[in-house]
């Protein structure tokens, strides 16, 4: 029989290994971020496609994580957390060795499969590995601890690596830390139950197809206008196929998504507020990052440490606002944070050529960060709050593909209104103009997401309710 130490360093290493898979995960997020202009000249992306290098990313992980999470449940969460790790790796070392766009992409879209696979095991495997009460909740606390500072840690790494050795090396990083993961995730992992049970594949497929045809139609019309044939075209078929999807999931015997999530009035309106925060978050990271680097003359490394005061506030209201939520209500809360991102992006929009670094980019970004840290938590609660059991994980996944496919809608929209505002050929001057037109854009986003908590997500929950939904919040603070 094992002691007691061995049996705490079983824990500790089960707990590290969790925590290292999904910290890798949630650092591609953000880790390519500081390198997009690099990744731009190396490759030769136009300004309107370099957008794809993280849309394919987010498309490919958003739009398949329900049908990831059916795999774990259906084939085993750890079996199929391994493969979801392996994709993800072997992906990772494809992308870092690109010598193309369209290579890079593909490797990008390789990789949002890899990590729709292994992400929803990640949970899973934390709550079966740890019983219930203080030693889960620990555990469930360092979880949402990687999620909410992850992001941080990868803009950070990712302006280091870029500065000192390539973006490639970004890319790279993922492959021995993969490796290490698949050899330990035999060793220390529990297997879990397997569930008969069928795939909704047509249904995944057409989701995914649906949105990114919209996503490409808005890109392309960035480039070749809203009346050419191939941006109607992409409309069109993305408009087709996820009508496709809702006649799916209306027959399916088992479906992916079930429609009945989106009866409730809250749940339908968290999930609509989510999609316009997040885009409009994207948005802001991916625009001010080439803001920093092409006007301001800011290094990979310099535009990495420029988002840290906002990240850290982000990470440090992942501790806070759960005692928020059950002391005021989700509604309070979720209004107060979304007010609070709206202001902070506002302050944002109004970068020229000639803004200081402290009062028109830090100062706002820290308030943007504030909200962000304030909203993402009761937007979460709001999107799981009064399912039935046998929806929980549907409707937990279904607040996550919300999150992933809102950042990549926010900033396929918000190409189009750079693309508007500048002129082909970019100096210095153009490209902050254009990029204070999409953060003013991003700020309607927000006013929008503002607007549909005051008048749909109105019914606070009881602090009962939010301890039940702790799991389910640590889960989707991904993209804090």
């Amino acid at each position: 029989m094992p002691s007691n130490d061995q049996s705490l360093r079983t824990t500790r290493t089960t707990l590290a290994v969790i925590l290292a898979s999904y910290l890798m995960i949630v650092l591609d997020l953000s880790i390519i971020i500081s390198a997009l202009p690099q990744i731009q000249e190396s490759l030769d992306f136009s300004t309107s496609s370099l957008s794809w290098v993280q849309n394919a990313y987010t498309l490919a992980f958003g739009g398949l994580l329900l049908l990831g999470a059916r795999a774990g449940d259906v084939l085993g969460r750890r079996r199929m957390f391994v493969i979801g790790i392996g994709l993800f790796t072997a992906a990772s070392f494809a992308a870092g060795i690109a010598q193309t766009a369209n290579w890079l992409l593909i490797a990008r879209v390789a990789q949002g499969v890899g990590a729709a696979i292994a992400a929803p095991s990640t949970l899973a495997l934390l709550t079966t590995s740890f019983r219930e009460g203080p030693e889960r909740t620990r555990a469930i606390s360092y979880y949402g601890a990687v999620a909410g500072g992850g992001g941080s840690i990868g803009l950070v790494l990712g302006g280091i690596l870029t500065s000192f050795i390539s973006w490639r090396a970004g890319m790279f990083i993922n492959v021995p830390l993969g490796i290490a993961l698949i050899w330990a995730a035999p060793r220390y992992l529990p297997e879990t139950a397997r569930n008969p049970g069928r795939f909704d594949l047509r249904g995944a497929l057409t989701s995914t197809l649906g949105m990114t045809s919209l996503v490409y139609g808005f890109v392309r019309a960035s480039d070749a206008g809203w009346t050419e044939r191939w941006t109607v075209a992409a409309f069109s078929a993305g408009v087709a196929l996820l009508a496709a999807f809702v006649l799916t999931e209306r027959r399916a015997a088992q479906p992916i998504t079930p429609l009945r999530l989106f009866a409730s009035r809250e749940r339908a309106g968290a999930l609509v507020a989510r999609v316009l925060f997040v885009g409009a978050l994207y948005s802001a990271f991916f625009f001010v990052t080439q803001y920093l680097q092409g006007v301001r003359g800011f290094s990979p490394l310099e535009a990495g440490f420029a988002f840290l005061p906002m990240t850290l506030v982000v990470f440090s209201m992942v501790f806070v606002v759960p005692r928020l939520v059950a002391r005021l209500g989700t509604a309070r809360v979720l209004i107060v944070g979304t007010a609070t991102a709206l202001l902070g992006m506002a302050w944002l929009s109004r970068v020229g050529v000639d803004t200081p670094y402290l009062t028109g980019v830090a100062l706002p970004m820290i308030m943007l960060g504030l909200g962000t840290g304030t909203a993402i938590t009761p937007l979460t609660a709001a999107g799981v709050s009064g399912v039935a059991p046998e929806d929980a994980g549907a409707a937990s996944g279904l607040v996550n593909v919300a999150h992933q496919l809102g950042g990549s809608l926010g900033v396929g929209i918000l190409i189009t209104v750079f693309a508007a505002a500048t002129p082909h050929t970019v100096d210095a001057a153009d490209l902050a103009h254009g990029v204070s037109a999409v953060l003013t854009g991003g700020s309607v986003m927000l006013a929008l997401a503002l607007g549909v908590a005051m008048l749909v997500v109105r019914r606070p929950a009881r602090p009962a309710q939010v301890i039940s939904l702790e799991e389910a919040l640590a889960e989707e603070r991904l993209a804090a």
